[in-house]
């Protein structure tokens, strides 16, 4: 299954109709083809070149954060879990650096709250998972991280038309 991360609320510039009908195309079902973007074009009755132009611009205007697989963690034998943390505003920029270095790290967001950045986290092991967080505690001195494992597991599908 593929992931297409959108970023609404960063909108540099106008989506034009092109932009949209590839935004509401790639949002499920990508083609799992040796040429996705052809496929797409294709399907879309697009020249191959202007949707790869156009995936490339929102991309690089952060429209599009992130073109990936997405795995159900526990299915390939990993954990998972949420993980809290509470930053100071002036050094939210260089934990979220230093967590992003992670490759277990898949999300990781600013919100309006005490524990203002939230993360997930992907590891072999639970402790695995315990390990890092407490390298990221000492790397950033931030002490307050909590690591709420889920204890069930929803999976929603979320397509927006655009």
């Amino acid at each position: 299954m593929c992931c297409i991360y959108i970023n609404f609320g960063s909108i540099m510039y106008s989506l034009d109709d092109t932009d949209k009908q590839i935004l509401n195309k790639i949002q499920s079902n990508f083609p799992t083809d040796a040429k996705p973007f052809s496929k797409i074009a294709s399907d879309l009755n697009l020249p191959s070149d202007l949707v790869i132009k156009k995936i490339e611009r929102m991309k690089e205007n952060n429209i599009i954060r992130r073109i990936g697989g997405n795995f159900s963690p526990d299915k390939i034998g990993y954990k998972s879990t949420l993980c809290a943390a509470k930053v100071p505003k002036k050094d939210v920029e260089s934990f979220a650096k230093i967590v992003n270095s992670y490759s277990g790290v898949t999300h990781n967001y600013v919100r309006e709250h005490d524990y203002n950045i939230w993360f997930t986290f992907i590891a072999k092991s639970r402790e695995t998972i315990e390990k890092n967080l407490k390298e990221i505690s000492t790397k950033t001195g931030i002490k307050k991280i909590l690591n709420l494992p889920a204890t069930d597991l929803f999976k929603i599908s979320a397509q927006f038309k655009v």
